[in-house]
């Protein structure tokens, strides 16, 4: 009786790790899908090992001699001729190395368009096999940064935090929710007064005496972030609306919450929206103030014709 009783824990307890095994397995992450050098230079952020499928170009008549394969790539161009996205081509020789030996590698690509703009990777490659085009491939960083540029009205908005607000910027590309958030919110948090008088701006010029005014004004001066953003949230002009809503309002809603009750999958989230609600905030506060400085030029042409 007690032999038959052992064999039954045994058995149960075998099945019990065959089980957890299981479910090990099952919580592996899968490996993303090869993708195109291109595509890798392009959308990969840094700091990952990407599978490529064409990274490596045989080198004729050499036997496990390759060339870096370094196909144009579509990256935006931030020079005053472009200001969008634009081919990019490659600039010297292509790097060339052997298949069965890892190695980093520089690239710098340039403009076709405007033949001014330059972008520069850091790379390390490891062929997949003898004699194949795959590789893995890992980038150490790209100049400029990763990621979409931020526009230069976003940055004018936060002042000395600038810096800040790129290290926040730096995190979001990186993959890093929490400090991405918690940057993000700093920079509002500090430059909350800033903000309240770019809209005082825009207000004074629609109409100066707007009540909207002095709403704004006490909200400067209060001390507590929350009250401050709550207090505002009819006092914002029809042309600064995004979609129909308070842009401070959607902030507040976003930078309330607890960043130590969120993973870092939702901080994440909850940065790039704030980050997007900023960056429209700070073209309607510009395109604002540009209409109505249009506006008055042309009344007062109009009030002072020339003889």
């Amino acid at each position: 009786m007690a032999f038959k009783l052992m064999l039954q824990v045994r058995r149960n307890l075998r099945d019990q790790f065959m089980t957890e095994q299981s479910n090990d397995d099952e919580k592996e992450p899968t490996k993303p899908a090869p993708v195109s050098f291109a595509d890798f230079l392009e959308g990969v952020q840094p700091s990952r090992m990407q599978g490529v499928t064409d990274a490596l170009i045989p080198v004729k008549n050499q036997n496990d001699r390759f060339e870096v394969h370094t196909p144009q790539i579509f990256i935006h161009c931030s020079s005053d001729a472009c200001n969008g996205s634009r081919y990019f081509r490659r600039m010297g020789n292509a790097p060339d190395l052997y298949s069965s030996q890892p190695a980093n590698i520089f690239l710098t690509y340039i403009c076709s368009n405007c033949r001014s703009e330059t972008k520069s990777f850091s790379l390390h490659l490891e062929p997949k096999a003898s004699g194949s085009r795959e590789a893995q491939c890992y980038k150490y960083g790209e100049l400029p940064a990763f990621g979409p540029p931020t526009p230069a009205r976003l940055i004018r908005l936060f002042g000395g935090d600038k810096d800040i607000f790129l290290k926040g910027r730096r995190c979001e590309v990186q993959g890093l929710g929490v400090g991405a958030f918690t940057y993000y919110r700093r920079v509002v948090e500090n430059q909350k007064t800033r903000i309240f008088d770019e809209i005082i701006r825009v207000l004074q010029a629609i109409d100066a005496q707007s009540p909207m005014i002095e709403t704004l004004k006490r909200a400067k001066d209060e001390t507590q972030f929350t009250k401050a953003l709550e207090s505002v949230k009819d006092a914002i002009p029809q042309s600064l609306l995004i979609n129909g809503h308070n842009p401070i309002m959607l902030l507040h809603r976003a930078l309330s919450v607890g960043v130590h009750q969120q993973t870092d999958e939702k901080c994440l989230e909850l940065a790039h929206d704030i980050r997007v609600v900023l960056a429209e905030l700070a073209e309607r506060l510009s395109q604002a103030l540009k209409d109505e400085a249009e506006l008055g030029a042309a009344v007062s042409r109009l009030m002072n014709p020339k003889k």
